[in-house]
């Protein structure tokens, strides 16, 4: 089983916004069936660690390539995508990354 984490570093103050549109966009992915339950946290720099940041999180048990074969990815999902990508912080090194995690049973 993995746990997999995509992080999002956002403009000032924008977190809570980027929050709102990644949860959209993951329980979209959950209602097709392509994720399981995810859960999204952030930080918009009033509480300590790294501030304007974003997390994702869900688990899998496999990693499955969202470019693969005959998946189809919603216009939906797309959509939403593009509404928080200005709000992303892309002047200060990567937006966005993602982190793969084995757990431990």
């Amino acid at each position: 089983m993995y746990l997999i984490r995509r992080t999002y570093k956002t403009k000032p103050y924008e977190a809570v916004n980027v929050a709102k549109l990644v949860k959209e966009q993951a329980d979209l992915y959950t209602s097709i069936g392509q994720r399981g339950d995810c859960r999204v946290y952030y930080n918009n720099g009033t509480n300590p660690g790294d501030p304007n940041r974003v997390y994702l999180e869900w688990t899998a048990e496999v990693f499955d390539n969202p470019s693969r074969e005959g998946n189809v990815i919603p216009k939906e999902v797309m959509e939403l995508g593009a509404k928080y990508r200005p709000l992303l912080d892309v002047d200060n090194g990567p937006s966005n990354w993602i982190e793969f995690w084995t757990i431990l049973d």
